[in-house]
């Protein structure tokens, strides 16, 4: 048994050093030369349109998370619906019933949350805060997309809140 495990381990350092040695030769054999056009952030060879450091909405990677959250579920209730049609008279089609009811209403109220919280919608609205009013100014720093607090006018108070 010990000698399976010193197989798996000579297999890994194995496999450690071939992924080492090849960094290290393309690292001695591939030519270095960089220019400008080099340099220029790739985009599916169009010229690039302003930075390349553009804030994304995470609107985006909620809706993925939440996709491959189900996704995911259908990977795991298929191999246990696959067992349960033979045990369904038994007591155990009863406890492999029971767990995969128990899975599917957590994966439901995580969904009701998910959906409670307004994240499945692509449209969000965001009402104004009148509590603590701020508007975001630009601000001139390194990156373009930084942004400072600072109090805002009263007339785009009096705008966010509909009075004159």
């Amino acid at each position: 048994m010990l000698f399976d495990f010193a197989t798996v381990g000579v297999f890994l350092v194995l496999a450690y050093l071939f992924v080492l040695a090849a960094l290290v030769t393309s690292r001695l054999i591939a030519p270095h030369r960089p220019y400008p056009a080099k340099l220029v952030t790739y985009e599916c060879g169009e010229p690039p349109i302003g930075p390349s450091w553009v804030r994304f909405n995470n609107r985006f990677y909620i809706i993925a998370l939440v996709f491959l959250l189900f996704d995911v579920e259908v990977v795991f209730i298929l191999p246990c619906a696959v067992i349960f049609r033979p045990a369904a008279g038994s007591l155990a089609g009863w406890f492999i019933f029971a767990e995969l009811l128990v899975f599917v209403l957590i994966l439901l109220a995580g969904l009701a949350y998910v959906w409670a919280k307004g994240d499945l919608s692509w449209v969000k609205t965001v009402q104004p805060v009148l509590s603590e009013p701020a508007a975001a100014k630009q601000v001139e720093l390194e990156s373009p997309v930084i942004t400072a607090l600072e109090p805002a006018p009263a007339a785009v108070l009096a705008e966010a809140s509909g009075k004159e």
